[in-house]
């Protein structure tokens, strides 16, 4: 018999554990997101943890978000790409997603959402917003420099051209300040400064920046990667207004990508992005194929999938007053506001 309980301290070496080798986990169910949701951001977290015979089975790591401006709900995972059941057999996962609707219920929050790869739950609401865009890598650096398509690789050329030199950063700092200036020109609140410490601190160094510099030294363009088994996903991006003339981006990522292959890495996971957007078009030029996310949702108090996003044209007033707020501003106010985004 397959048993769910809540998640104790005592648990975190045999999560991940199973996390590591369970082909449906990703990084984000890794126990240290548990910490980042329950210390930055002061989210109550409800893990669900699957056993038999005393081993894990099972895993459902969720996350309560409760704002008056976005809703009460419950969520694996916010802030994340990949979330939801991972577990050993269908029978293991059917009994862990009846346990989140069951506590759905008793927390009286408006949905349950799970970011699934996958259609786990036909019956469900989903919503079709976000693609994915995986690739597996060659073994040879030049191999895979010479598998993006050819106007997107005089690109990278047209980069190197430049004198752009790449480095890998200890601290946040560097990049913070290119994420954070680029998000305001954006229109989009902010995660914390002290949010990236965090994920550097938790996950070492499977959390890694690399900084693009320009011909002068000055950086220009940079990237937070998480390191997964045998994948790299580019997760946090900034950059500035000069990037694009030095195609340090272009340059970025084929980076990004050498330096995985070098490390003998298998797969390249460029992350999401919603159709007809420019981020869909770049990455789709770099010759990744998307992939529909299956972000399904079991509704309580609301009659339709909530629409939290910047597509919303409910958002658009706001978004255009966010880009004319001082940075000093929006950095210190836009933390709040990023956190229960999700």
């Amino acid at each position: 018999m397959t048993t769910v309980r809540q998640y104790r301290d005592t648990d975190a070496a045999a999560w991940d554990a199973f996390v590591r080798q369970h082909a449906e986990a990703t990084f984000f169910h890794r126990i240290g997101w548990r910490e980042v949701y329950e210390h930055v951001f002061a989210h109550r977290t409800h893990y669900l943890l699957a056993e038999r015979d005393g081993q894990v089975t099972g895993v459902l790591p969720l996350v309560e978000l409760k704002s008056l401006l976005f809703g009460h709900s419950l969520v694996s995972l916010p802030f994340a790409l990949y979330g939801g059941v991972a577990a050993a057999d269908a029978a293991t996962g059917a009994e862990l997603t009846r346990c989140a609707v069951e506590l759905a219920r008793s927390l009286k929050v408006q949905h349950l959402e799970m970011r699934n790869s996958v259609v786990r739950e036909p019956g469900w609401q989903r919503q079709g917003l976000y693609v994915t865009f995986r690739k597996r890598l060659l073994p040879d650096a030049q191999a895979n420099l010479l598998a993006i398509p050819r106007k997107q690789r005089a690109m990278v050329r047209k980069a190197m051209g430049r004198g752009l030199t790449d480095q890998i950063d200890d601290r946040v700092d560097c990049f913070f300040d290119l994420y954070a200036d680029n998000q305001h020109r954006h229109g989009t609140p902010p995660q914390s400064r002290r949010y990236f410490e965090a994920l550097k601190r938790t996950f070492g160094d499977d959390c890694e920046v690399l900084t693009v510099l320009g011909p002068d030294g000055r950086a220009v363009s940079s990237v937070m990667s998480f390191y997964f088994r045998d994948e790299v996903l580019p997760y946090y991006a900034g950059d500035l207004p000069a990037a694009r003339d030095l195609a340090a981006n272009d340059f970025k990522y084929w980076s990004l990508m050498r330096r995985a292959c070098e490390r003998g890495l298998q797969v390249f996971d460029f992350g999401r992005s919603k159709r007809d957007t420019g981020s869909f078009d770049f990455k789709h030029n770099w010759g990744f194929e998307p992939t529909d996310l299956q972000y399904e949702y079991f509704l309580l108090g609301r009659e339709s999938v909530p629409q939290n996003n910047p597509s919303n044209p409910r958002y658009q007033k706001a978004i255009a007053l966010w880009r004319r707020l001082p940075r000093v501003v929006v950095n210190a106010v836009g933390p709040a506001l990023a956190r229960h985004l999700g």
